[in-house]
């Protein structure tokens, strides 16, 4: 006797998915199994929900049942989400879970502006603007002292005082002003804030290939980063989220039609809305021009362009025409304010070096010079290797601020969507035949040595900058001669200062324990400008007449600043513990 052989039933074997220039699969069949990238980017966007998520209930729970209650519903959501993103077998069904993991995503972020409405400082000098706009008085250049303070951040400036005027382009003023009945306070500035990024994130997901469709979830309503900026009412979100259809397939734009029209639309109304989108827009237009100078010739390049410009241009200058009109100097002057307040240096650049590592500079605006010499060193290297730093056109103009006096991070994470974007739709392939500028000596035999040259040449400014800043002494010697306290807080110093530097300063002190600059001290005596190699004996008050000490261990420094010319001198406080 023998046995049969017993052979396994033949399988359908499914063939590999071609991927194409876009970084999706070549054609997306719905009723295909879902690769499997796609069931963990869309496992990662519903994990990504679990963020933040436990104190948004917390804090509904104990005065406001509905909103517990339909977080927990979320909750629930996400669970059976997780379960259907590893178990269903057709894309189709997998594009629905996306679907389920964004409406979740979006009812989470509409919970969390329910709790949390109140706004930050941005958020209450639009709804002013928004109140002063309708009663028809002049918005830009006025002073409301009185919005801040009782936890309301102030934005101080070099030369001892505070910015208390609305400093942005006037969209988001503009599209608060019909919503100031919803509420008190600036639930109105939010609502735009909130509502500006679930649209950005609804048009994102849905002009995203359909297996990429999570990356919209995660990056814009996801990891409780956005959101959070969105309920303090940044006007950079409402940018984010008129730059998202801008940047989605951006290499396509300048090949004409309505496609275009709407592209440079929703750019000139991003510019409208904050002035982070200001520097995005050269590396954009300059990638327009050489992907459609490659493809069209130079003149339609330059008209295709400048198509865009003009409509960009006429956007913006319709959404500005009734603040050129009506107060054009303060106008002016209002949306360049970022530029030109001189704010005290923040942020977690190279600036720390003379804030945290040293005892300060006395040569601070020159990482203002490096900030602009590297945004243009930048720009140059991106017209001249486009076909390699296209894909990078939505990430470089932010490392410009890295070495800003003001570099704190949320000039990068704020427009995070759009690197998520343009990685999808904007991959290496879409700029192999992008024209590039080619010198004569970039073409010789030795061009790999010329351009590595070319390279360095183009940001040794920023470089050489960056160390003359970092490198700058402090230019006030302080010494603390009395210190007055009671118990455990700080009542006034009797401070001798001496002016090593040949410049006169009208130096400005604070003292601060942890990161960025406190508020300022007042000067009951010594003089208001100190002579170069003079010394002068201040005795400075507490702005509110006492300034808890911290505990032991954390570093106590004396700061002095000036503002023409652009210094911090800085010194630590050695205090003796107080008697229990």
């Amino acid at each position: 006797m023998y046995s049969a052989e017993i052979k396994p039933a033949p399988t359908r074997r499914q063939a590999p998915a071609k991927v194409s220039p876009g970084g999706t699969a070549g054609r997306w069949n719905p009723d295909d199994a879902p690769a499997q990238w796609h069931r963990v980017l869309t496992l990662l966007a519903d994990i990504s929900l679990f963020i933040g998520t436990r104190p948004l209930w917390a804090q509904a729970a104990s005065h406001r049942l509905l909103v517990a209650a339909v977080v927990s519903l979320c909750y629930a959501s996400i669970l059976a989400s997780g379960v259907l993103a590893l178990v269903v077998r057709r894309g189709r069904s997998l594009a629905r879970v996306d679907l389920v993991v964004l409406l979740t995503a979006v009812t989470l972020v509409v919970c969390g502006l329910v709790m949390n409405h109140q706004g930050s400082d941005e958020s209450v000098l639009t709804t002013q603007a928004a109140h002063e706009f309708v009663a028809g008085h002049q918005v830009y250049g006025r002073p409301w002292p009185w919005l801040f303070g009782h936890g309301v951040a102030l934005t101080a400036t070099m030369n001892g005082g505070y910015d208390f005027t609305y400093g942005y382009p006037p969209l988001a003023l503009v599209l608060t002003a019909p919503l100031l009945w919803v509420g008190h306070g600036s639930a109105a500035a939010t609502m735009v804030g909130t509502g500006a990024l679930i649209a950005g994130a609804v048009v994102m997901w849905r002009m995203l290939p359909v297996p990429w469709r999570s990356a919209a979830t995660i990056s814009c309503l996801g990891l409780g980063l956005l959101p959070t900026y969105a309920r303090l009412g940044y006007p950079a979100i409402l940018a984010c989220a008129l730059l998202i259809p801008v940047v989605l397939g951006w290499p396509r734009t300048g090949g004409g039609g309505r496609g275009d029209l709407a592209r440079a639309a929703c750019l000139g109304a991003a510019c409208a809305a904050q002035q982070l989108p200001w520097f995005l827009a050269p590396f954009l237009l300059a990638g327009v021009y050489a992907l459609r100078r490659g493809d069209l010739g130079a003149r339609a390049a330059a008209l295709a362009v400048g198509r865009i410009v003009g409509v960009a241009a006429t956007t913006w200058l319709l959404i500005n025409a009734y603040f050129i009109v009506s107060e054009p100097r303060t106008w002016f002057s209002g949306i360049a304010l970022p530029l030109t307040q001189n704010a005290d240096i923040h942020g977690q650049g190279l600036v720390d070096i003379s804030l945290y590592f040293t005892d300060g500079s006395g040569r601070l605006a020159w990482y203002a010079h490096a900030s602009l010499l590297l945004a243009a060193g930048l720009l140059a290297l991106f017209v001249l290797f486009v076909r390699r730093l296209g894909p990078a056109a939505t990430v470089l103009p932010w490392c410009a601020f890295y070495v800003a006096t003001r570099s704190q991070d949320g000039y990068y994470l704020l427009m995070t969507p759009l690197w998520v974007a343009a990685a999808i739709t904007a991959p290496w392939q879409s700029f192999r035949t992008a024209w590039q500028p080619r010198p004569a000596f970039l073409r010789g035999p030795h061009r790999r040595p010329a351009r590595l040259a070319a390279i360095a040449l183009l940001l040794a400014p920023s470089a050489a900058a960056v160390t003359v800043a970092a490198t700058g002494s402090p230019p006030l010697h302080m010494r603390i001669t009395e210190a007055r306290r009671a118990a455990h807080e700080l009542t006034g110093l009797t401070v001798g200062v001496t002016n090593r530097g040949a410049a006169s300063l009208s130096p400005h002190f604070t003292v601060t324990t942890g990161q960025g600059m406190n508020r300022y001290w007042s000067v009951t005596s010594g003089p208001a400008t100190l002579a170069g190699h003079a010394f002068g004996r201040y005795e400075l008050r507490p702005p509110d007449g006492k300034f808890p000490l911290p505990r032991t261990g954390v570093r106590l420094r004396l700061r002095a600043v000036s503002e023409s010319p652009m210094t911090l001198s800085s010194t630590d406080l050695h205090l003796p513990a107080a008697p229990r």
